[in-house]
């Protein structure tokens, strides 16, 4: 049995090709990292002189309207049972406070309500906002999830309504009290970065604000603060915010120590030392604690090309690696592509997540900023495959947790460390649909939606909005229940096997908002082809807009 620990994960996948397969150097090294791939073709549209044309868009207004009553169910019920807690159980007809108490899902709400110019429930949540009592909670607050969900959405409505994008004139009062709740939750949250490195504690307890006194933090943490607090920054002309995300992210830019915070380049472990900023582990991956950093830093150059030129090259060097050392093809599917994720710099691990599945949108995202098709196609391949997650299950809704086996090693075996064996019961549903499922359970995820949005915005291509039509019915059927949607246990159960009673805030703030979008007309909020983009958006899906400088601080 061949075990590679304490090895640089591409050579460790090298050795064990050429012991498995009795290749040589070059061809060892290009079978397992990908460092060879073959030539992709460039999905952009172009004319018949091979120039690039930019897309053209269709609308379906009859599938719009119906994404619309779906929110509007979905907020019924929430605004009858639940508000102003924060989720509704439709099931139950009840309520939990997953978020605080603050009213989560009316915050996130928020935007997609603007968007949707759903004129009713924008004025019972701007009605609540100034009323939100950001100094009490009973629970401690996590710095992310308050960032991307409360603060995020509330910088968001405010770009919104200053924009005169909503087709209706708010009272100024009424915008300012959103832009007051977002500095004063801000001032808050800020005692998380009082560490001695400026890395902040993502668990905090209010009244009066203090840190918990963590250890370390995620990278998905650190960052996915950056956009809200830069943004929050430039608004305001306090560059106070601004300063301490970007702080702590410039850990995230120059790891250290290097040979453990780096284990590829642009590729990081996924916990760092509040004391020191250093990082603890070499474990990675584009799923849950690690996503949103990769995610921001192509969000970030778009946001503000000048400020933050140096993170477009740290996720040039994070895609790059990426497409070179994480592609992996499933034995019995070799036609699909999913990135690995990583363990310890010494193995790759052929699993993946829901959570995953916003890799290629963001790819696509990076393609178009660029101009580097690439990029796009690449990203393209990867929505592909998480379709491919959704068409083959009984629901057809992909899984929390899915794994394969890498086409580069025998099947079954146990000589990799990271090759996880089939199990049995799955073993005619591995051999079809190229993957297993480990987690089945759904709650409501946006990614694989969100990636159809970013894909159909890049190309056209109208199979696209075919995918997320099919996508919304299948989640209608499975998830629909009582008085709004709720998640199921098993995806690959016909009937969902059970509810989980819980309508997550991010139904309202991301998948209705992403699947609204992809039938709706043209918008300035949409993502544009053509370098024509006047907003970029949050993890938790609310558009911010593109700096014009500094806003009020120049």
């Amino acid at each position: 049995m061949l075990f590679l620990f304490g090895t640089h994960p591409a050579v460790a996948l090298t050795t064990l090709v050429a012991a498995l397969f009795g290749l040589e150097g070059n061809q060892a090294a290009a079978a397992a990292t990908g460092n060879s791939p073959p030539q992709r073709r460039d999905h952009r549209p172009r004319d018949t002189a091979g120039r690039y044309n930019p897309p053209q868009y269709v609308s379906h207004h009859a599938r719009a309207d119906a994404i619309k009553a779906a929110f509007q169910l979905s907020w019924d019920g929430y605004y009858k049972h639940a508000f102003p807690h924060d989720s509704l159980r439709p099931v139950s007809n009840t309520f939990f406070d997953d978020r605080n108490g603050w009213g989560a899902s009316a915050v996130d709400a928020l935007s997609t309500a603007l968007v949707m110019q759903n004129f009713k429930v924008v004025d019972q949540i701007l009605d609540y906002i100034p009323t939100i009592n950001f100094d009490y909670t009973n629970q401690s607050v996590s710095l992310f999830e308050t960032t991307i969900r409360y603060l995020g959405g509330l910088i968001s409505a405010y770009d919104l309504m200053t924009g005169n994008v909503t087709g209706k004139t708010r009272d100024r009062k009424e915008v300012n009290a959103i832009l007051d709740q977002a500095v004063h939750l801000a001032d808050n949250l800020k005692v998380a970065f009082d560490t001695p490195s400026g890395v902040p504690d993502n668990e905090l307890y209010f009244d009066p604000p203090r840190k918990a006194g963590s250890q370390t933090n995620s990278i998905a943490t650190i960052g996915t603060l950056v956009l809200e607090w830069t943004r929050l920054s430039d608004i305001t002309g306090n560059p106070l915010y601004g300063q301490l995300a970007q702080r702590a992210e410039s850990y995230l830019l120059t790891p250290t120590p290097k040979i453990v915070g780096e284990p590829f380049p642009g590729l990081l472990g996924n916990e760092v030392r509040i004391s020191n900023g250093q990082f603890v582990n070499s474990h990675g991956g584009w799923g849950g604690g690690d996503d949103s950093f990769y995610e921001y830093l192509i969000k970030m150059y778009l946001y503000d090309p000048t400020r933050f030129a140096h993170y477009k090259h740290r996720w040039i060097l994070a895609a790059d690696s990426s497409m070179r050392h994480l592609i992996s093809h499933p034995s019995s599917r070799p036609d699909l592509t999913y990135l690995a994720m990583w363990q310890d710099a010494n193995t790759l691990r052929f699993v993946s997540e829901h959570l995953a599945c916003f890799a290629g949108g963001n790819f696509i995202l990076g393609g178009l900023t660029l101009d580097m098709p690439e990029y796009t196609n690449f990203g393209l391949e990867l929505v592909n495959s998480c379709h491919n997650t959704y068409a083959s299950t009984a629901t057809h809704i992909g899984p929390e947790v899915f794994s394969w086996q890498d086409d580069r090693i025998p099947f079954n075996s146990s000589s990799y460390p990271g090759q996880n064996p089939i199990p049995s019961d799955q073993a005619e549903f591995y051999s079809r649909a190229g993957f297993w499922v480990d987690s089945g359970y759904y709650i409501l995820r946006p990614e694989v939606v969100e990636s159809y949005y970013y894909a159909y915005r890049a190309t056209g291509d109208t199979k696209y909005q075919e995918w997320a039509w099919d996508a919304f019915l299948a989640i209608r059927e499975a998830c629909k229940v009582g008085s709004g949607y709720s998640g199921v246990m098993n995806v690959n159960k016909r009937n969902g096997d059970g509810y989980t009673d819980a309508q997550e805030t991010f139904w309202f703030a991301e998948v209705l908002k992403y699947l609204y979008l992809m039938f709706s007309d043209d918008a300035v909020w949409q993502v544009q082809a053509d370098h024509t983009n006047q907003f970029v958006y949050n993890t938790e899906a609310h558009p911010v807009r593109i700096a014009r400088g500094y806003e009020r601080g120049r």
